[in-house]
């Protein structure tokens, strides 16, 4: 049994701390927001993101976030990606190097485009990181419907001991080296997802939503290996596993955003629609900078930003999706 706290108690927060739960650790739930400790000590329930899905009561919550990390072996870091830093500079103070440190969020850094793993590293240098992540909705595990996910650490033991922990036969869990890799597939595919998601709002069909997955796993692989992540890692679970995940799912709060755009809802109407956090938004550019940057070719993505931050018309963003210079999909 291990000591586990998981930082941040949203949605997917909540379903790892029960699974941490079910499989026997002792587990402890951290919010900043007093008022969401409050209600969820009381209820035993997290209403608003997790509704009908009871918290074990040998599950500790707390506001403190100093008992959280105390003498626990496994920290689970699940804030919004736009969180993480200013998460991870208020953990330090209490975190020792022997702690293992875990991120589930995906998503990237804006300001400095770095995936959340460097940000977590930069902020505790001392400290294993491993990032967690695959095709895993909240919804879905935290009713043991079976899953699978990958543990990514450059050190393998970390790997191992993250996969150990979090391992049962609902919950499968691979082992790899290549967090870039793992991180760019878990954050673009959010982008991706509203592309899909706008694409259904319209009205097209399954031709269009098949085109955007597979040319969208394209782009993520091409920007992912230009930043030395393994091209087999695309093909995986954290890769084209999350991306049909998050595409073709209505637990998917990224396609659904996109459905209310394609629809006609302005960016700001659908945010407040969906009511939770859309990481597709939040990466949109730090995406397309990194295009740029790295020198990639990226069309979906820069029209998805044309889309959210120009005010181009939907349909006008697909045209030209499809009217592009010819192309040779694959060469010998």
């Amino acid at each position: 049994m291990a000591a586990v706290s998981v930082l941040g108690a949203g949605s997917w927060g909540t379903a790892l701390a029960i699974l941490l739960n079910s499989n026997g650790h002792n587990v402890t739930i951290w919010s900043i927001i007093e008022d969401e400790v409050k209600e969820l000590n009381e209820t035993r329930e997290n209403k608003s993101k997790l509704p009908g899905i009871h918290i074990p009561q040998d599950i500790t919550i707390t506001n403190s976030l100093e008992e959280a990390i105390d003498d626990k072996e496994l920290l689970v870091m699940a804030v919004p990606s736009k969180f993480v830093r200013n998460t991870a500079k208020m953990m330090k103070q209490f975190v020792r190097e022997d702690q293992i440190i875990v991120n589930v969020a995906k998503g990237l850094e804006d300001t400095t485009l770095y995936t959340l793993a460097h940000v977590i590293g930069e902020e505790m240098p001392n400290n294993h990181i491993a990032v967690l992540s695959g095709p895993s909705h909240a919804e879905e595990v935290s009713r043991n419907i079976p899953t699978t996910c990958v543990a990514g650490s450059k050190d393998h033991e970390t790997a191992k001991k993250v996969q150990d922990i979090f391992m049962n036969s609902n919950f499968r869990v691979y082992t790899s080296s290549d967090v870039t890799g793992i991180e760019m597939g878990g954050a673009l595919k959010n982008v991706i997802a509203l592309a899909a998601g706008i694409s259904d709002g319209i009205g097209y069909g399954d031709n269009t939503k098949a085109a955007l997955m597979t040319r969208g796993i394209t782009e993520i692989s091409r920007l992912g290996i230009a930043m030395g992540a393994d091209e087999q890692t695309f093909s995986g679970l954290s890769g084209i596993g999350d991306l049909i995940v998050t595409c073709t799912s209505m637990h998917s709060r990224n396609r659904r955003a996109g459905i209310l755009i394609g629809k006609g809802y302005k960016l700001q109407e659908a945010l407040d629609e969906v009511k939770m956090v859309v990481e597709g938004v939040y990466t949109a550019k730090a995406a397309l900078d990194l295009s740029i940057k790295y020198k990639v070719e990226m069309p979906i993505i820069r029209q998805v930003n044309e889309v959210l931050f120009g005010g181009k018309e939907t349909k006008k963003a697909v045209q030209d999706l499809m009217i592009r210079d010819k192309k040779i999909e694959y060469t010998n």
